[in-house]
């Protein structure tokens, strides 16, 4: 199976506290230079964006604020709804995504429904109210828009590892959802970032990256009663530079990690791989959400850009 490759373009991201905002604000040249030159001669690549609903407070900022500004040379965009009600109410979820489906017209490949569902930090839609029932409905309005506007689109949903026995995100999912949600479903996203949050020896990375893809196939999608035959993809997966974190190390995580989901792709189904992010919020911060970027704040390229751009030639 090849796989189908991607980046977040944009420098915003959040952390446990809320949102970090880039030092240095977006230029939409520099940043469709260095889409340009990671996508190289691939037909295309993914250009992953975020919107989020909330009705009765203020909802999240569009992230990147134009992704329509990238999507040339073929590049599609993956977009992000995120589920943001804080009274968990649905009333307008569902047309704040059939709108977003029609708006996004023929660039638009893939939605994915929710961010983090299963993951309870305050700028992750886990922490929001009734988020399962939002994202069964959502991937349901989803996919009857798209089917409605005869589109291919993708519709999913994404997740985090589970490591926790006692987690009942799964099977709750599964015991919610009905065959509209198992029939409107064209993937499912991991999110993970191995050796940021829990440290990972650099020789047994691979082994780390295999054995969370592995659950994540084999035991924790079977929970929900979703099958073998629904592809799963790398929806987020970066390593942060910063103090004591250099860009060498980030450069050899990201092709440690691109080639194991490259060489299990088969195995388990994996058909997309999405780098998170092209750039970094803050390159002088001590933080470990500040540096997460292929290139610093002043876009110029870390080693690990070039190792990206590399996989994404041999690899398509």
């Amino acid at each position: 199976m090849t796989l189908r490759f991607g980046i977040y373009p944009g420098g915003v991201l959040g952390d446990e506290q809320g949102i970090v905002h880039p030092v240095r604000p977006d230029e939409p040249d520099r940043i469709s230079e260095a889409l340009d030159a990671l996508q190289g001669d691939a037909a295309t690549l993914s250009v992953r964006a975020y919107r989020s609903f909330a009705a009765t407070a203020v909802p999240l900022p569009p992230a990147p604020a134009d992704p329509a500004a990238y999507l040339r040379r073929g590049r599609t965009l993956d977009l992000v709804l995120q589920f943001r009600e804080p009274s968990g109410a649905l009333d307008g979820w569902p047309e704040f995504v059939r709108e977003a489906v029609r708006a996004g017209g023929p660039d638009l490949a893939s939605v994915q429904i929710c961010e983090e569902p299963n993951a309870d930090l305050p700028v992750l839609d886990g922490s929001t109210p009734n988020v399962l029932t939002a994202l069964v409905e959502g991937v349901v309005a989803a996919k009857q828009e798209a089917r409605a506007l005869g589109s291919d689109l993708e519709v999913g949903f994404n997740a985090v590892p589970t490591f926790d026995p006692a987690d009942t995100f799964w099977s709750d999912l599964g015991a919610l959802a009905d065959d509209r949600f198992r029939q409107s479903l064209d993937y499912v996203g991991l999110d993970f970032f191995p050796d940021v949050f829990r440290p990972v020896a650099a020789g047994q990375l691979a082994d780390a990256v295999t054995a969370v893809l592995t659950a994540f196939r084999r035991d924790d999608l079977p929970r929900a009663g979703i099958p073998g035959s629904v592809p799963i993809r790398v929806c987020e997966n970066g390593w942060p530079t910063g103090p004591g974190r250099s860009e060498q190390r980030q450069s050899a995580v990201l092709e440690t990690v691109v080639r194991t989901v490259d060489a299990l792709a088969a195995d388990l189904n994996i058909d997309g791989y999405s780098f998170f992010s092209l750039r970094d919020a803050d390159s002088g911060a001590e933080g470990l959400f500040h540096g997460f970027g292929l290139l610093r704040d002043d876009y110029t390229p870390k080693a690990a850009f070039d190792t990206y751009r590399r996989l994404i030639e041999e690899l398509r």
